[in-house]
């Protein structure tokens, strides 16, 4: 009988270039980079939160936010869109280390047709077992920002919101972000 070995960060190492290599659940998952929808939403959604959040001008700073990063936790390597740390649990980025090894307060994933079902469910299943304590799920194609909460130990749906509209989500709550700047073409 012969057994399959659960995938190794060496197999994300060795994944073609100009890919995004995951582990999840012991399988190794390559899927191609984002489509332009999908990469200005994130890069919108991270701009928006930088000042603010990251640098402290016109909000209450105190957060590391950080795209595109590999986040290795227990056996699972995760590359979410976006990440988040509160600063007395991520002071300082690491220098000349390739990836977190600490779960985010806040992960965003903006979701795509090749990416959303893993987004959704497995991913989504991880970072609850990783007690992260807030999550976004954004899909530009349907031009929604879906907020997530930990809440007993399990996700809670706290709000969806939809279009142009201009929201608080947590745990950003403290500005005004306009949803148009996600969708803009």
């Amino acid at each position: 009988m012969t057994g399959t070995r659960d995938a190794t960060y060496e197999d994300v190492l060795a994944a073609p270039e100009h890919t995004i290599a995951q582990v999840i659940d012991g399988r190794l998952h390559i899927q191609p980079l984002p489509d332009l929808l999908h990469a200005n939403a994130a890069l919108s959604i991270g701009g928006s939160l930088i000042r603010p959040f990251r640098l402290g001008q016109g909000g209450p700073g105190g957060w590391v936010i950080l795209n595109k990063l590999e986040l290795h936790v227990s056996k699972d390597i995760l590359v979410p869109d976006l990440a988040g740390w509160r600063r007395e649990r991520l002071a300082d980025v690491p220098a000349n280390v390739p990836f977190v090894e600490v779960a985010p307060d806040w992960i965003c994933e903006v979701l795509s047709p090749s990416t959303h079902k893993i987004d959704r469910s497995e991913k989504m299943d991880i970072y609850l077992r990783e007690r992260v304590k807030h999550a976004w799920l954004v899909d530009p194609l349907e031009q929604t920002l879906e907020v997530y909460r930990l809440q007993n130990d399990l996700w809670a749906r706290v709000a969806v919101f939809h279009g142009n509209a201009k929201v608080r989500a947590e745990p950003f709550d403290a500005i005004e972000l306009p949803l148009q700047l996600l969708w803009e073409r």
